[in-house]
């Protein structure tokens, strides 16, 4: 299944580097990646699309906020599901 996760993360050297590492070493493939700014200059919003089922999803979600330079993670069709 596809899933869009949204991350906003500290906007420091190499953060999207441990956001994108962890997401390989589960052997998950990133179908797209965008990074913006936004109105915090110290806080970037990156949007990651990806497939994989739900329960890995979810797994990853759980490992992902618990990285150092992660502020917030959100799923938005999970969330919407609730």
């Amino acid at each position: 299944m596809k899933h869009t996760l949204s991350i906003l993360l500290q906007n420091e050297a190499g953060a999207l580097v441990r956001v994108a590492g962890l997401f390989s070493a589960r052997g998950f493939n990133i179908d797209s990646l965008t990074v913006a700014a936004t109105q915090d200059p110290a806080v970037s919003q990156l949007t990651l699309v990806m497939h994989g089922a739900d329960e890995a999803v979810d797994q990853l979600i759980k490992q992902t906020r618990k990285l150092v330079d992660v502020i917030e993670v959100s799923h938005p069709a999970a969330e919407a599901l609730q």
